[in-house]
């Protein structure tokens, strides 16, 4: 009796509609499959799931943690102080991966065939200039954000961001958002994913309108942003 009262049982439970805001898009015929996986395996598809999309790859992280957090406030089949932990430890070695993948290999694609798409070597310094200047902010913002959220680590390497730093912002962000996104979750259940999607495209929206403001801002002001750059950054670029 024990034993059978123990064994996990494939969850059953309603399954939210799809939803394109916590990351990418997830089909309704997926949402079971999902919910069942943290059912029977936990913290491991949590780490693991997170962990993939902070590397870059398409898999729903936020929607993993908002369902874990979700089950460790009704069902109680997880700790959800272990949600959070292991949220924030695969979003944070996720994007370290990233970061270098990015410095490794995006770094030398730049220089390599940057200039088929008129990344010139001195575009490509702007860039590394403002990751000096401003990656921390970047990186802990594009955490909210999704595809930003995958991409942050890979453009921080690419773009050579300090390490230290980068590791600084990569902890603080992922920390924030798995205590935001976790603790919101299980406290307001179902509730919280009905407030999450127009939440996170407000968010979206606001930094599609910063990205194209300060597109526009960087191309009316490239010859002094790059005269800025060299200096901080003097001497011609070098190889990895």
């Amino acid at each position: 009796m024990e034993g059978s009262h123990n064994r996990k049982t494939p969850y059953k439970g309603r399954q939210p509609a799809p939803s394109s805001v916590h990351g990418f898009v997830v089909p309704r015929s997926l949402m079971p499959t999902i919910a069942h996986l943290i059912h029977v395996y936990g913290l491991a598809v949590v780490a693991g799931v997170i962990g993939l999309e902070c590397i870059g790859l398409p898999f729903p992280g936020e929607t993993v943690l908002i369902l874990a957090s979700i089950f460790a406030g009704t069902k109680h089949d997880l700790n959800i102080i272990s949600v959070v932990l292991t949220a924030a430890g695969g979003a944070i070695v996720g994007q370290m991966v990233g970061y270098v993948i990015g410095r490794e290999f995006g770094y030398w694609l730049l220089l390599r065939y940057g200039s088929y798409l008129r990344i010139t070597e001195s575009r490509i310094k702007l860039g590394e200039y403002l990751f000096l200047r401003h990656g921390g902010k970047i990186v802990i913002v594009a955490r909210f954000i999704p595809v930003l959220r995958s991409l942050a680590g890979i453009l921080a390497g690419a773009n050579r961001m300090p390490w230290r730093r980068f590791l600084l912002a990569n902890v603080v962000g992922a920390v924030i958002w798995a205590s935001f996104f976790g603790f919101a979750a299980y406290m307001l259940g179902r509730q919280f994913e009905r407030l999450a999607g127009p939440m996170v495209i407000v968010l979206g929206v606001a930094t599609v309108i910063v990205i194209i403001a300060g597109a526009i801002f960087a191309a009316r002001h490239e010859a002094q942003l790059t005269a800025e750059a060299e200096r901080a950054l003097p001497g011609p670029l070098k190889w990895p």
